[in-house]
């Protein structure tokens, strides 16, 4: 009986924790800083991984889905056309609001 009952929650589990993963793809900031007196001076990086609207509506990348990690994209726009696919972002990221100034978006 207990048995039972354990199979029957274990998809619901399951679905419980998928769903946390793409639903909060981005609150876990990557862990990427700047050296002190580099952060005025940002590079253009690339940032690969999936577009993905999050639950408050805004897009994100998510570049680790296993780990949750993924950045904000700072334009919406840009983002909208991309939704669901694989990208690459080209960017300067302002590591305290974990969020990219997007240049350009591609396909991956």
């Amino acid at each position: 009986m207990k048995r039972n009952r354990l199979r029957a929650a274990a998809p619901l589990a399951l679905g419980l924790a998928l769903s946390t993963l793409l639903f909060n793809p981005v609150m876990n900031a990557q862990s990427q800083t700047a050296p002190a007196g580099q952060q005025d001076q940002q590079k253009t990086q690339v940032f690969v991984g999936k577009v993905v609207k999050i639950p408050d509506g805004r897009f994100a990348l998510v570049t680790d889905e296993q780990a949750g990690k993924g950045v904000y994209l700072d334009d919406q726009e840009k983002a909208k056309g991309f939704e669901g696919k694989n990208v690459k972002v080209t960017g300067t990221l302002e590591v305290a609001k974990n969020l990219v100034h997007v240049s350009d978006i591609q396909l991956a």
